[in-house]
């Protein structure tokens, strides 16, 4: 019997909330970098993974892409 894992929260969803899977794995490493030097710096133990973390703050809407005219 084949074992399928379930992403939580969907991927389909994480990328209709930023545009594109390119720009989501961007914002989500950016993101997670930030949250990892911040820890670092104060010294803190993180809970969760980062990654774990920016995936979360895109899920719930806090964590969004500002467009720019470039």
């Amino acid at each position: 019997m084949e074992s399928v894992m379930m992403l939580y929260p969907p991927m389909a969803s994480l990328v209709d909330k930023v545009g594109s899977r390119y720009l989501l794995v961007n914002l989500v490493a950016r993101r997670a970098r930030q949250i990892a030097n911040n820890a670092e710096e104060n010294g803190e133990i993180l809970d969760k993974k980062p990654v774990s973390m920016a995936i979360d703050e895109v899920y719930s809407g806090k964590l969004t892409l500002e467009k720019t005219d470039d």
